[in-house]
């Protein structure tokens, strides 16, 4: 597998021969890296900018730190709802294995033991930023289908609504007072906004978004 070109790995390790490890590594297998020594430096780079947020990434992180340990940032940002887009990978020692093996049941992507195998952690690494820009993907899609739903006049969304329902265009005519014709117009424009074909397409496009 080829790595995604535009993706982003953030390490946070108090330890900066492991940050320099790492990103080194990281550079060897042509991906990028910001590395950070504590989990508050890392919170305020992510407070800063959002330029990233539709970029893959992931953050290797250590579980023990000093000041705001790696676990009180992952249940910040599993708390914010962050963890699809930025899966988290533990970086841990040996008596650190059990709480980190809490934290991938608690949502955490996995935990890798120091000293780790190079190869099996970038591995892990591309893993998780195919699932990162699966996520995106996702969250650009359900904007998209919001935008064209934002198009929509207020009696085109009723006939939406309806046509969702499977209601024929008799009962949708019925139900809003107007003609099988008017309804008709208000399906066609209804299909060619939300660029589908059909009234199955319409309802599986809309299917898990908020129409």
């Amino acid at each position: 597998m080829q790595p995604l070109i535009d993706a982003l790995i953030f390490i946070v390790d108090d330890d900066a021969s492991v940050r320099e490890a790492l990103a080194w590594l990281l550079r060897s297998r042509r991906l990028a890296s910001e590395h950070f020594a504590s989990a508050d430096a890392f919170t305020a780079r992510l407070e800063e900018s959002t330029a990233f947020r539709n970029q893959p990434r992931c953050l290797l992180l250590d579980v023990r730190m000093p000041g705001t340990s790696g676990l009180a940032l992952f249940d910040r940002l599993a708390g914010a709802g962050q963890l699809d887009e930025m899966p988290v990978i533990f970086l841990t020692g040996h008596a650190d294995v059990p709480t980190a093996v809490d934290a991938v049941k608690r949502g955490a992507f996995d935990f890798c033991e120091k000293p780790f195998s190079d190869n099996a952690l970038v591995d892990r690494v591309e893993e998780a930023l195919r699932l990162s820009q699966a996520a995106i993907d996702v969250r650009q899609a359900r904007q998209r289908i919001q935008q064209r739903l934002e198009e929509l006049t207020e009696r085109e969304r009723e006939v939406l609504r309806r046509v969702v329902r499977g209601l024929p265009n008799k009962l949708i005519a019925d139900e809003l007072s107007i003609s099988v014709r008017t309804v008709e117009v208000h399906r066609a424009r209804v299909f060619d906004k939300m660029e589908v074909k059909s009234a199955v397409e319409l309802a599986n496009l809309l299917r898990g978004a908020d129409a």
